[in-house]
């Protein structure tokens, strides 16, 4: 398994690339998820299945991880614009 380095030791340019990348896949998951959840409150609402409600509304929640990550990488870009 690859290891990472932390976010401190990463020059600024490898810091903007990185989250430009993590941007773009956040953007083209949270499409897939999305086109997700509406075909599962569709076939929760024709099957006449309320639990599938329940797992639409709780998709959304796997990506706080990648909303976390993304914060701490415009935090570090910020930081190293202050000094």
């Amino acid at each position: 398994m690859k290891k990472t380095k932390p976010l401190n030791e990463l020059s600024l340019d490898e810091l903007q690339q990185k989250k430009k990348l993590v941007l773009g896949a956040t953007i083209g998951l949270g499409i897939v998820m999305l086109i997700a959840c509406i075909v599962l409150v569709y076939v929760a609402i024709i099957a006449k299945q309320p639990a599938l409600l329940a797992i639409a509304v709780s998709c959304p929640a796997t990506f706080l991880p990648i909303f976390i990550n993304l914060q701490k990488l415009n935090n570090e870009i910020k930081n190293r614009f202050k000094q």
